[in-house]
């Protein structure tokens, strides 16, 4: 049997060894580009193409002065404003923010943990960056009463467009939350809605407990408009929902948080003190929460055997797959990432994945585009009710990846 082989290679090399150079190399040039053809065919059918929203989901709705719902609203959509002001002039400048801090969560049936998330965030943003916390700074300040030192914000570089216009950075007050409701069929909607009538028109809101603050406590008040509610009318997934969320921020920061309240609200200051020292000088610039500093904690030890395997399988697979920047991220899927206003231009408009794995595109878009990006210890706890299936999610994100990172490479997907 191994005489007869060899004898069958032999014939092999001397018919080969017989064909002309320039044919041979013409073959395996064809097979080479056939190939080539075969394999960008094949991920044009199988890379994920983000289905384009349909005008009710471009509406958002809120609660009035009165504590009523109001009936649907148009999103201000920046990207929009961007794209004809491109077609109109060249301009590639992103419109200027209209406050200092949007966060987008992304929320699939969460009646049950939003109200504790939404509280620790609210506390946080509105004793950060309210508006009502300010102007009843300035009253005290007035009669006579010390007050802590109002936190007033660097400029950021001012951003030039092609035009020579430049735009002003504003000052580090207001903000807003977008709940993206995607395609949720419990009451996600009613509860936020809930939560916000409480915190905006009640004398003494109730308080909520959350994975951070355990021990509830009375609420603060916000402003009539700070939180709007978006409803997906089919679930896109939860890249599907932030990205949609972010194409209607007006912040000159925006973060995306978890439902879950699993990311400690807190360390926002963190994220947006990393992103300002890391800014180029077009201000564009992004943070990533990041867990990997908990590896060794009990709350990581704690997990099956399973999980733990694959999570490290995962960050390997990472490892090999992504950009040379992108690469060295160690915690890219952490529900908590920052953005300056001047970074989603070079982000938001190329997003095609819309399932688990959308945190590693937007990194690499990051990368694609030179943006600087940092990563940024945080807290975090495990918050029961998660979505996640760990081995199929973990088989159906190492099969994203590998169909996202192709699709960049081969030029399927492109930023124009």
């Amino acid at each position: 049997m191994v005489q007869t082989w060899t004898g069958v290679c032999r014939e092999c090399l001397t018919a080969v060894s017989s064909v002309p150079a320039t044919i041979l190399f013409g073959s395996i040039g064809a097979t080479m580009v056939g190939l080539f053809i075969l394999a960008f065919s094949f991920l044009c059918l199988v890379a994920p193409t983000p289905r384009s929203p349909l005008p009710e989901e471009k509406k958002y709705r809120t609660l009035s002065q009165n504590g009523d719902v109001t009936k649907p609203e148009t999103l201000p959509c920046w990207l929009e404003k961007l794209d004809s002001a491109k077609n109109a002039a060249g301009r590639t400048a992103i419109e200027p923010a209209e406050l200092f801090m949007s966060v987008v969560v992304p929320a699939y049936n969460e009646e049950k943990r939003l109200a504790g998330m939404l509280e620790e965030a609210v506390n946080y943003l509105e004793r950060t960056y309210g508006t009502l916390q300010s102007s009843s700074s300035h009253e005290m300040e007035n009669n006579g009463v010390s007050t802590r030192s109002m936190r007033k914000r660097n400029p950021a570089p001012a951003d030039q467009n092609v035009n020579g216009n430049h735009e002003c950075a504003g000052s580090d007050r207001g903000w807003e939350v977008i709940i993206v409701s995607d395609g949720s069929t419990d009451r996600t909607e009613e509860v936020a809605f809930s939560f916000t009538r409480d915190h905006q028109i009640s004398e003494h809101p109730k308080g909520y407990a959350g994975p951070w603050t355990p021990k509830i406590q009375e609420g603060v008040h916000i402003p009539p408009g700070t939180i709007r509610v978006v409803n997906l009318t089919h679930n896109r997934g939860k890249g599907g929902a932030v990205t949609h969320g972010m194409r209607h921020v007006r912040g000159e920061y925006v973060v995306f948080a978890d439902a879950d309240g699993a990311s400690k609200f807190e360390d926002l200051g963190k994220l947006v003190a990393a992103c300002r020292e890391v800014e180029d000088d077009r201000g564009r610039g992004v943070a990533v929460g990041s867990r990997a500093h908990m590896v060794g904690s009990e709350a990581v030890v704690k997990r099956s055997k399973l999980r733990n395997f694959l999570m490290h399988s995962f960050h390997l697979i990472l490892w090999l797959m992504t950009p040379p920047k992108t690469a060295p991220v160690k915690d890219t899927q952490c529900g908590f990432k920052l953005f300056s206003r001047r970074s989603l231009p070079f982000i938001v408009p190329y997003m095609h994945s819309e399932g688990w794995i959308f945190d590693v595109e937007m990194l690499m878009l990051a990368e694609f585009a030179r943006i600087p990006v940092v990563e940024v210890p945080i807290g975090w706890r495990e918050v029961g009710g998660s979505k996640l299936n760990v081995i199929r999610d973990s088989i159906g994100m190492a099969w994203g990846l590998a169909i996202l990172r192709a699709a960049w490479s081969l030029g399927v997907y492109r930023q124009r």
